[in-house]
């Protein structure tokens, strides 16, 4: 059961909203870095929602590794492909404007790709192919990242935790949407541990002497300074096929990099040689495929329908009530908060109002009035 208390989505909207202004983010793109934010929230991915909006966007911001203000720069382009630099502004801005382009191309020419350099954290890859499945598009994207995984049989943090991401239009409520880190875990999920004081599953993390590592602050300063690595998907080693996750976290690496002709790995630190922050350079890679230009669209969701519903119906484990098809848990996430908002912890509480205070600004959220009842009327 819940026991955090709720934000109303509109209230949370308007909040990150005039402090990313309040940071000098114009309006327009401070809707979109906030709405790209609350859709992690509202698929209950809450490694990357409110839960990073002042330690990854706002201390960046103040700390000069991310620019407010977005100048894009196109660098190529031809009427089926665009490479962009960013410029070190807000990488959630500049793949936005991509996608937008890309849908657009797709649209006319069956199919298109892009790739960004010099970019910053562009929140959930899943909204960028959703913004292609909500056109009836498919949509396929990626990005590097700050280097965590170790690649099999290593334990020194080369890669990124790099998504492979993908969306499919279907005829059902939701799309399939597939969209996870080619590590066994991400560094937003043991982010989320570190903040709510729990401990990191044994065999995520490797220390550089091989053992496992398990408390979550640690390991967030470990992968900081080196001494620590993710698993690939799969897992250490050979006997669990996390050859696998490394290979498809190097296909990811490629593809951000090189595409754009771009930094890559150790470049990608957000630390210097003389241990000062500096700015990320993280490569985006993105490609728009239109069904309309194979069997139509309405062939392909029905289809694609057809095989998700196969999947759901088909012979469950002893124990187990259900099966899933992508995107179908995040749906049923957004049914079950749609009416009654964001879940804040005290961590994000304490965040929020330190920023309002700041600021100052006009809000006053539901969780104040909560702590001022009595601990048994809270419920």
């Amino acid at each position: 059961m819940e026991t955090r208390p709720y934000v109303s989505w509109e209230l949370m909207n308007s909040f990150m909203i005039d402090v990313f202004k309040a940071y000098g983010v114009p309006e327009t793109d401070a809707g979109i870095c906030a709405d790209v934010l609350l859709e992690s929230d509202r698929r209950g991915i809450e490694s990357h929602g409110c839960n990073r909006f002042k330690p990854i966007y706002i201390d960046r911001i103040e700390n000069g590794t991310l620019l407010p203000v977005t100048k894009t720069e196109i660098l190529k382009e031809t009427p089926t492909t665009v490479v962009m630099d960013a410029h070190d502004g807000m990488g959630m801005v500049a793949s936005h404007q991509m996608m937008e382009m890309l849908i657009e191309k797709a649209r006319t020419y069956g199919m298109a790709g892009g790739a960004i350099r010099n970019s910053t954290h562009f929140g959930i890859a899943g909204y960028w192919t959703s913004m292609a499945s909500k056109a009836g598009m498919i949509g396929i994207a990626g990005t590097n990242a700050r280097p965590s995984i170790a690649p099999t049989f290593g334990v020194e943090n080369m890669m990124g935790t790099n998504p492979l991401t993908f969306s499919l239009p279907t005829d059902e409520g939701f799309d399939f949407c597939l969209d996870c880190a080619t590590s066994i875990v991400q560094r937003g999920k043991i982010e989320y541990y570190a903040r709510n004081g729990k401990d990191t599953p044994a065999g995520m993390v490797i220390a550089h002497d091989g053992s496992a590592m398990t408390d979550s602050g640690a390991i967030l300063k470990a992968l900081v300074d080196g001494t620590a690595a993710l698993a690939p998907l799969g897992g250490i080693g050979a006997e669990m096929c996390g050859y696998k996750g490394y290979g498809y976290a190097a296909v990811v690496e490629i593809l951000s990099a090189a595409l754009a002709g771009g930094q890559f790995m150790k470049a990608l630190t957000g630390v210097g040689a003389d241990g000062r922050p500096q700015m990320y350079h993280l490569g985006h890679f993105f490609f728009v495929v239109d069904p309309e230009a194979f069997m139509g669209r309405a062939t392909f969701r029905k289809v694609t329908g057809d095989i998700c519903r196969a999947l759901r119906a088909s012979r469950r484990a002893p124990g187990e009530e259900r099966i899933y098809t992508a995107g179908e848990k995040e749906y049923l996430t957004w049914l079950e908060r749609k009416d009654k908002g964001v879940p804040v912890n005290r961590a994000v509480q304490k965040e929020m109002t330190a920023l309002r205070d700041r600021l100052k600004l006009p809000y006053r959220f539901p969780f104040e009035e909560r702590d001022a009842q009595p601990e048994e009327e809270r419920n």
